[in-house]
């Protein structure tokens, strides 16, 4: 696989100054593609195994789980990522306090997350499904050295162990397949995946950069690393919730068959989105270096950054729509037909999810993430009142119309009542009615 790259990188014949990045970026595209198909290949076949009830299930105990997540990272990754791009403290103190306000975080809600489902479930053996998943949040403190690896531009080294993580869940799970395993085993499966990605985590982190020995806590530097991504805990949590808690709510006004169908829809549009997470994840510290150096460079990047973005997701979902019959049938199966005008509807979320993303990239980068919650809370009213409004009368599609409208609001629209925003969503709109130009200049956006 290294030498396919290094192959790809020896026939562009790019000068230094971006081979670097032009390497990020394929790393970047081949792991998320890896990773995508190989979770959806998976997927499919558990979701033919279990069936559409235990598959929704199944995916309402993920759902249930990362609702909480947010709170437990508590907006640390993004501002991590800045303070190791800036260089301003040593890395070894930055990683150390940052995993040590996870942990604790984590176990916190865990706490909170079980005692939740034993108040709110009447069915014990879901209770006892998310006590098992909860068990994820502990592990995902490992993104620290994720981030690490990302402020330097090295996604080679998180690829790999989100590969490897892949292909060995993967082997997990078609074993459980071929003994008949119930659910029980299929959630322990999807909690272990977190422990084997940690686990690459942490071997990639020991082999190129040092031992985690070496990671120091500061008491002061937690109290500003908490003080500045405070904003951002709300913020995350607004969004995972109008991200996530559709499917909770599918689960409790509906049923857990419905859950199943939106998961299934919701699985593809994953896919989608992943143009607008690899750019983001990409150019963000390019970025941060940009205004580094100059803020004309980066505000002419960073409106470069929105286009790209923007009608990358606008030609996916187009795709999308068309092929949405076939995809389904000969993925999922006719069992799942129904699917189909959820994935209709639901793929055009992308473009909210776009404009959500690369903006939010751009409030962190500029220091105005205190403000963000307006904009997030927003979009978390707007998905619980719809929800709760239209689901009991038109059912689970229009959950998929409730989650581009909330994905809308709180990523775009917002931006125009909220002051300190307006140039972002100045920006927006530059990129959705502009922002097309720029798709045959994707090579100038990676150059200094």
């Amino acid at each position: 696989m290294v030498n396919f790259v290094d192959l790809i990188l020896n026939r562009l014949h790019l000068p230094e100054s971006r081979e670097k990045i032009v390497s990020n970026l394929i790393w970047s595209v081949l792991g998320k593609v890896v990773n995508l198909l190989g979770g959806l290949l998976v997927g499919v076949i558990v979701a033919r195994y279990l069936g559409t009830v235990q598959y929704g299930v199944m995916n309402y105990v993920i759902g249930f789980v990362a609702l909480f997540q947010p709170f437990a990272m508590f907006g640390l990754d993004s501002i991590e990522v800045r303070e190791e791009s800036r260089g301003v403290k040593p890395y070894q103190t930055i990683l150390g306090t940052a995993f040590g306000l996870k942990v604790v975080l984590a176990l916190c809600f865990m706490s909170v997350i079980i005692t939740l489902s034993f108040l709110i479930e009447s069915d014990k053996e879901v209770v006892m499904l998310i006590m098992i998943y909860s068990l994820s949040v502990l592990f995902n403190s490992a993104n620290v050295m994720r981030n690490y690896f990302i402020s330097l531009v090295k996604n080679e080294y998180v690829v790999k162990s989100e590969i490897n993580r892949t292909v060995v869940g993967m082997l997990i799970k078609l074993v459980l397949l071929y003994m008949n395993a119930p659910l029980f085993f299929f959630i322990i499966a999807y909690t272990f995946d977190v422990v084997l990605l940690a686990s690459g985590y942490l071997y990639s982190y020991n082999r190129h950069v040092g031992s985690v020995s070496e990671w120091r806590w500061d008491t002061d530097y937690a109290k500003y690393l908490l003080k500045e991504s405070f904003p951002l805990v709300l913020t995350y949590a607004a969004v995972v919730v109008y991200q996530r808690i559709d499917q909770v709510m599918i689960g409790n006004i509906i049923d857990k068959e419905s859950v199943g169908y939106f998961s299934v829809a919701s699985k593809f549009v994953e896919i989608l989105m992943f143009v607008s997470v690899m750019l983001v994840q990409t150019i963000t510290p390019i970025l941060v270096q940009c205004r580094e150096r100059s803020q004309e460079e980066y505000e002419k990047k960073g409106q470069m950054f929105m286009n790209v973005s923007f009608w990358l997701s606008v030609i996916c979902a187009s795709l999308m729509f068309v092929c949405s019959t076939w995809i389904v049938r000969y993925t999922y199966g006719e069992h799942f037909m129904f699917a189909v005008t959820v994935l209709q509807v639901l793929c055009f979320k992308a473009l909210g999810v776009s404009l959500s993303s690369v903006g939010g990239a751009m409030i962190v980068i500029e220091g105005l993430q205190r403000y963000a919650v307006l904009r997030d809370v927003l979009g978390c009213v707007c998905c619980v009142v719809l929800n709760n409004i239209l689901l009991p009368h038109y059912g689970v599609v229009a959950a998929a119309f409730v989650a581009i409208l909330s994905n809308l609001f709180a990523g775009y629209v917002s931006g125009l009542f909220i002051p300190v925003y307006r140039h972002i969503f100045i920006r927006q709109t530059k990129a959705v009615l502009f922002g097309w130009k720029d798709i045959v200049n994707v090579k100038s956006l990676l150059g200094r």
